[in-house]
């Protein structure tokens, strides 16, 4: 039996591999692979009587992991630069204005015209309402440097976004007033902490020379994460600021830390930081989505309603996302409009409701149907997008005309 299962996860770590390859030739995102992967495995077990043990509690702990490491990762990948203020002002307005507005008709929708409290509504709208990182961010790798960032920022900044406030919705019992007092206090005590614990972790990373060093300093990453969950800060946040700090420390090379760190060597080993921890990302992603195809319930993939539901949810989604990119921000829609998957973050808000606050209208069916719409709409945009094929000028850079004149971003 030891043997089988090795066996079987190698071969789920080899499919997901291949999945992630031809990704790129086909344009199909790996992580819809990955689910009907879930799903295929599932029926498969069912038909032959294959008794699994149940792992879905640990679905949220994996996909917690996937979600620190996928934002860390991308957070790493982050140069700010003078020339990127407007696309970095572009994206995170669009990430809150998306976010905002949509979880705002969604919860008067569901209070005006079904009768539930504001409350229940604002927490089941906002899993809704999030970008899910963990699929746009590898999904853009196919984009021009420019378009990739701003989808790395907006998608990482909706995250953060949605995970504040949700937390700040389902634990604040207290006046209004009161609570974003609270609110403002974390996230200023949030980026303290963030300082001091870079300045440690970059430390280790720079100094220590026992040849375990890598895995110690994502565990400590995580390990603040989880403490800086326990007292209510908004922990990824933490997690954004201590990847771009490490991401940006050329700052730091005419300042006195110049006196205690070899900076050269110290982005050799940040490269190799950035290695290890692309593939660690890649591993618990992998298996993140392929268990969450196989505890979807098939049935309720089929069922009408739960159909009608999602297609609607999904519509209203990348309809205020065009009308935003658009008509408010004023950004070229192509191939942007497509990148707002919903995913891992979702999921993982979604179970974080308490039962007592679940709507029955939106059923875990119907977050998967969302999930998968969003998915396909992604592939879809994926295909059907084609780079310019210009001459390149060398004496210009990449992103040379990311902002124009007056702060627009020419994408």
């Amino acid at each position: 039996m030891t043997s089988l299962i090795i066996l079987i996860l190698c071969i789920l770590v080899l499919l997901s591999y291949i999945f992630d390859i031809s990704a790129r030739y086909s344009k199909i995102p790996g992580v819809i692979l990955l689910i009907g992967l879930g799903i295929i495995i599932q029926l498969i077990a069912k038909s032959l009587h294959f008794n699994i043990p149940n792992m879905r509690p640990v679905l949220p702990v994996i996909g917690t992991l996937g979600l620190v490491m996928i934002v860390l990762e991308a957070s790493l990948d982050l140069k700010l630069e003078r020339r990127k203020k407007g696309l970095i002002i572009k994206s995170v307005s669009s990430a809150f204005l998306i976010f905002a507005i949509f979880t705002a008709l969604f919860a008067v929708i569901l209070t005006e015209f079904f009768g539930f409290s504001i409350r229940d509504s604002v927490l089941n709208g906002i899993p809704l309402g999030i970008i899910s990182s963990s699929v746009a961010i590898p999904s853009a790798y196919l984009l021009k440097p420019d378009e990739k960032e701003f989808v790395v920022y907006e998608s990482s900044f909706s995250d953060i976004f949605g995970i504040i406030i949700f937390d700040f919705i389902l634990l604040s019992q207290g006046a209004i007033g009161h609570g974003l007092l609270m609110f403002a206090f974390n996230i200023i005590i949030t980026l303290i902490i963030a300082v001091i614990m870079t300045a440690v972790l970059a430390f280790l990373l720079h100094r220590t020379t026992y040849h375990i060093n890598y895995v110690i300093i994502m565990t400590s990453v995580v390990l603040v994460y989880v403490l800086a969950k326990l007292v209510y800060l908004p922990a990824l946040l933490l997690v954004l600021t201590f990847g771009l700090i490490l991401s940006n420390n050329r700052f730091l090379e005419n300042t006195p830390v110049k006196n205690f760190v070899d900076f050269p060597k110290f982005r050799n080993d940040l490269r190799s930081f950035k290695k290890i921890l692309a593939e660690l990302t890649f591993l618990i992603r992998s298996f993140f989505f392929i268990m969450f195809g196989y505890y979807t319930k098939v049935e309720g993939l089929i069922n009408w309603q739960n159909i009608v539901i999602a297609v609607s949810i999904t519509g209203g989604i990348f309809a205020l996302r065009f009308s935003i990119l658009n008509l408010l921000l004023r950004i070229k829609v192509i191939p942007l409009l497509f990148f707002a998957p919903r995913g891992l973050i979702t999921i993982l808000l979604f179970l974080s409701i308490p039962l007592i606050s679940r709507i029955p209208l939106i059923s875990e069916e119907v977050i998967t149907l969302v999930i998968m719409l969003s998915i396909f709409l992604l592939m879809i945009g994926n295909i059907f997008y084609k780079k310019e094929n210009l001459p390149v000028d060398e004496s210009v850079g990449d992103n040379e005309n990311i902002v124009a004149p007056g702060g627009n971003i020419i994408l």
